[in-house]
């Protein structure tokens, strides 16, 4: 049962090392190639039984964490948007209709570390599809004009997101939690930079040609195709892409020696809000301590948790309580966050979180506590294996922090090995108060 379970969670996330055929032992069942053009493009193909679909994801390993520049932030998702206004060759409107033709669906996201582009469409288009990506990405051509109504577009989005207490919230959270790393302001970017944006034409260019290139690119393949024939057609439409991808100079974050707190009023009706927020390590599945601390959120604050027994469902002091405890590239958060029914029961709250965090180091958590996460971070994978776009999606962030998806099965192995004394290590590494910030938000009565 323990192998199966393995191998379909690896649908989602995956395995193996170069030009390797993975299935059997490892988490990842299926055969997969993966290659690297001279260019420095990397590929990764997963063919499985799909009924004639499958999945084209090009991952640029850029995000709001690469803008580093001051008064510049905002680009990587503006560029989600400004991929989609066409080439030469293929204008937007001929892009659209060849997309709607196929019966394909095409759309894209940016996040803090990477961007991805991504459709889904049956097989024996193919070859359409690499012609309109490998297009795109190499041929992107966009007037001033075409450039400022997106830009106003992107302002638009932000001011929508405005009417959203959580993106109110959570854009003070990182402007107070980061003093000096780009994670300090969220993918969208500062307000006063997106209003300046449509005068950044000549910057735009800059930052397309900087970030834009083969060896800062991955594709990921998944679903019914043959991987000899895709590779020759990526070889063939991708080849003449020149590399010349120029790294970010990011400064790190200092370290976080004491807590800070921000209180946001919100100008409308909401619950109160609130997010703790520890500072996390960066990705690295060969850390025994960090891979315990990404345990913690659905261990400690999870739907299974007592805190969420008592507040949510026995109390019913809070409408949900949750965590995250992802990976970043850089060392960045781990949340938790309440929707809190009364402004007055924030303290409790607060003390809640506080006491949860010292019970498991007083009394740590038993081995039959942390099987059952162990099993259920198997499977809420479970059921996201029924496209070739979900196996793809789940595939990607990993892609887009390591490069590839050897890291997966390293995850996955060192999940199994971590102890009850690993999770409290894990807690008094992570989760001091010194390393913690804490963003409440109350909107009008």
């Amino acid at each position: 049962m323990k192998h199966i379970l393995f191998c379909l969670l690896a649908l989602v996330l995956g395995g193996g090392s170069l030009m390797a055929e993975r299935g059997g032992d490892g988490a990842f069942p299926y055969d997969y190639r993966l290659e690297t053009l001279d260019n420095g493009l990397s590929v990764i193909m997963v063919p499985m039984s799909a009924g004639g679909l499958m999945s084209y994801y090009s991952i640029v390993r850029t995000g709001a964490r690469d803008e580093y520049e001051k008064g510049k932030s905002g680009f990587a998702h503006f560029f989600e948007h400004m991929m989609f206004r066409g080439t030469k060759n293929y204008p937007a409107e001929l892009y659209d209709r060849m997309v709607t033709e196929m019966g394909a669906d095409a759309n894209a996201y940016t996040t803090d570390d990477y961007t991805a582009y991504h459709l889904s469409f049956a097989s024996e288009d193919l070859e359409t599809v690499v012609k309109l990506e490998s297009d795109r990405f190499q041929f992107l051509e966009y007037e001033e004009a075409a450039f400022q109504t997106e830009a106003g577009a992107v302002y638009g989005e932000y001011r929508k997101n405005r009417s959203n207490p959580w993106s109110v919230l959570f854009e003070e959270l990182m402007e107070t939690a980061f003093t000096r790393h780009t994670y300090g302001h969220t993918t969208i970017g500062y307000e006063a930079d997106i209003k300046r944006m449509p005068g950044m034409y000549e910057y735009s260019k800059e930052f397309f040609s900087r970030y834009y290139r083969p060896d800062n690119v991955v594709l990921v393949l998944v679903g019914d195709f043959n991987t000899g024939r895709a590779l020759d057609l990526i070889r063939s439409y991708y080849a003449d892409w020149q590399p010349g991808y120029t790294e970010p100079v990011i400064t790190p974050e200092p370290e976080q020696t004491a807590e800070r707190r921000v209180s946001v009023s919100y100008d409308g009706k909401t619950l109160p809000l609130m997010v703790m927020s520890y500072k996390s390590p960066a990705m690295d599945a060969d850390d025994r301590i960090a891979v315990a601390g990404s345990m913690l959120g659905e261990l400690l604050f999870g739907e299974n948790s007592e805190i969420y027994r008592t507040l949510v469902l026995k109390e019913q002091k809070l409408q949900f309580i949750g965590a995250d405890f992802g990976f970043n590239r850089d060392p960045k958060l781990w949340s938790i966050y309440a929707m809190i029914k009364n402004e007055g029961d924030i303290p409790m709250v607060r003390q809640e979180i506080d006491r949860t965090i010292a019970r498991y180091l007083d009394a740590p958590v038993s081995a039959a506590q942390l099987d059952a996460v162990k099993k259920r971070l198997k499977y809420s994978f479970l059921m996201n294996l029924d496209t070739p776009d979900k196996v793809a999606g789940g595939l990607a962030r990993f892609v887009a922090l390591t490069g590839g998806i050897e890291v997966v099965d390293t995850l996955y192995a060192m999940y199994d090995r971590i102890t009850p004394d690993d999770i409290r290590a894990a807690i008094e590494r992570y989760l001091s108060a010194d390393r913690r910030t804490i963003a409440t938000l109350t909107g009008r009565n």
